[in-house]
């Protein structure tokens, strides 16, 4: 990676989460990566800290949790623990907000969408055939 917040080549993009911003909040992965079918975040939270409790009118959201401890509370008076490697998915009218329960900061990206799912589109290039998959590799 370089020096600059991202790289870019004909149709591909990459940044690095710490060329993106300083200090606690949003990180616009969505503005610097140029990626229009969806809206992506990372968001970097103190410890101790909440969000506000919000919801959307269409677009459901996936949560990763990339590092940190957090809860993830519902409108409902539900809530769930979440560490390092853990994902949420929220229908867009369920209120919801994230409390930073660990020692640390805690980083998640927050994807979110309307529309559904595209199927199984991925081809094969030219010339290209199909290994093992992942789970297949020792």
């Amino acid at each position: 990676m370089s020096e600059t917040a991202s790289e870019h080549g004909k149709g591909w993009a990459a940044a690095n989460l710490a060329d993106l911003g300083d200090g606690p909040g949003f990180r616009k992965i969505r503005r610097a990566l140029g990626v229009e079918a969806f809206g992506v975040n990372a968001i970097v939270l103190p410890p101790g800290v909440k969000t506000g409790y919000h919801y959307h009118d269409r677009q459901e959201e996936l949560y990763f949790l990339h590092a940190g401890e957090v809860e993830m509370q519902f409108g409902d008076g539900e809530s769930v623990r979440l560490s390092p490697g853990s994902a949420v998915r929220v229908d867009a009218a369920v209120p919801r907000r994230i409390c930073n329960v660990g020692e640390g900061e805690a980083v998640y990206i927050c994807v979110g969408g309307e529309g559904g799912y595209v199927g199984r589109d991925g081809r094969l290039v030219e010339g290209e055939e199909r290994g093992p998959s992942p789970v297949d590799r020792p």
